[in-house]
């Protein structure tokens, strides 16, 4: 089974921990996280520095992404992107559940 689902963006710990507040996620498997300066974001090699995304974002962002990771091994990524959908606003299937638990069941 799925122990931990870690939710992280590229903001403040302020902005995460009202996020997570308004989803309700207290007493679930879900943690939301924050990555301020990208440190996570460059080291997964994941930054969203798109011209087209970023004029309209400002700051450098982070790819929309999913990872299966066992013991702090990433077994799996996918990253929903396409020349035409830089950020995956369009077509985020790749990193959404159904896709991810597919991956992970084919493993």
């Amino acid at each position: 089974g799925i122990d931990e689902v870690l939710v992280y963006c590229v903001n403040d710990a302020a902005v995460m921990s009202a996020w997570a507040d308004h989803m309700k996620i207290a007493g679930s498997n879900l943690t939301f996280l924050c990555d301020p300066r990208l440190e996570l974001t460059k080291a997964l090699g994941l930054e969203l520095n798109h011209p087209g995304p970023m004029s309209k974002l400002g700051n450098t962002r982070c790819k929309r992404f999913a990872a299966y990771v066992v013991d702090g091994v990433v077994k799996h990524i996918e990253v929903s992107e396409a020349e035409d959908d830089p950020a995956g606003d369009d077509r985020p299937e790749a990193s959404c559940i159904d896709n991810m638990l597919a991956k992970i069941a084919a493993l």
